[in-house]
């Protein structure tokens, strides 16, 4: 049944996690599999997901919880690794998120509290460049070694989709690679074979501009007015009000500092919402 299908997949995806914690093994190794229907489709479902085209999702807070606990800390390395006398706190990164993409959130931070004496004038764009890297790096590795699980009901929605024929992408401000391996070690590759992924610099202006979403709508041939958007932060749900696409928002960890007035629906997370197909169609 429905209901046993959504238990097994929580089931599922909770042993993938605590697998990867007792064992120490590659995450993908232990990503629950792509479920594949051997009857036919539920009508009831497909019925729901009529009018829906497309789930585009953005990365960091959504899929996963990855800002406080993961590019935070993996700035934090990177600047002790290049002799930066500089540490995001909790509370000023949140503040820092407001800016969006990390070579510009970089920049904004030290434009305002002075640049350290190891990132001399000349070549302060490179060097930021390169720290950037070095700390996607790093965030990947965190990936990799399985620190950072997917969020709540996150599988489950990506699954629905799939079984129903919704297009899937990720739209974000962070690196492509990044965001690609995320994906892939979490979802595991058959699902992560399903996404478009638009990220990183394929757009010069980032969130809150909606460009990375009307490039999404645009490269896979999307009617805007079929798709909905899932974000986690004010300035993501401005980027999507921007777009003119439905969005959803699933509160992360700075929730508490945003403001989400104008998006279509508020959750704590996909399960505790009861988010599915049928919850995102209503919203068109």
């Amino acid at each position: 049944s429905a209901s046993f299908f959504k238990v097994k997949m929580r089931f599922s995806a909770v042993a993938a996690v605590v697998s990867v914690s007792l064992l120490g093994a590659p995450v993908a190794a232990f990503v629950a599999p792509l479920p594949h229907s051997q009857s036919p489709r539920d009508t009831s479902a497909l019925s729901a997901a009529a009018g829906l085209e497309a789930i585009l999702f953005d990365c960091d807070g959504v899929l996963a919880d990855t800002e406080r606990d993961g590019h935070r800390p993996a700035f934090n390395r990177a600047f002790k690794e290049n002799g930066i006398d500089d540490e995001w706190g909790v509370d000023r990164y949140g503040v820092l998120l407001e800016v969006g993409g990390g070579k510009e959130r970089m920049t904004a931070h030290w434009n305002e509290v002075g640049w350290p004496g190891a990132i001399p004038e000349e070549g302060r764009q490179d060097k930021v460049k390169s720290l950037h890297l070095q700390k996607t790096d790093i965030f990947m590795d965190m990936i990799n070694e399985g620190a950072i699980p997917l969020r709540p009901g996150v599988l489950r929605l990506v699954d629905e989709a799939i079984e129903n024929d919704v297009a899937l992408a990720c739209c974000s401000t962070s690196n492509d690679k990044a965001v690609s391996n995320l994906i892939k070690t979490l979802m595991g590759e058959e699902r992560w074979s399903k996404f478009e992924i638009f990220a990183g610099d394929m757009v010069k202006a980032k969130k809150p501009a909606p460009d990375v979403y009307n490039m999404a709508v645009e490269k896979m041939g999307l009617d805007k007015s079929k798709c909905v958007i899932v974000e986690d932060t004010q300035i993501g749900k401005e980027a999507a009000m921007a777009a003119g696409i439905k969005c959803i928002v699933t509160k992360s960890a700075y929730a508490d500092r945003e403001d989400f007035t104008g998006a279509d629906m508020v959750v704590d997370n996909l399960d505790d919402g009861s988010v599915s197909l049928d919850t995102l169609a209503s919203l068109l």
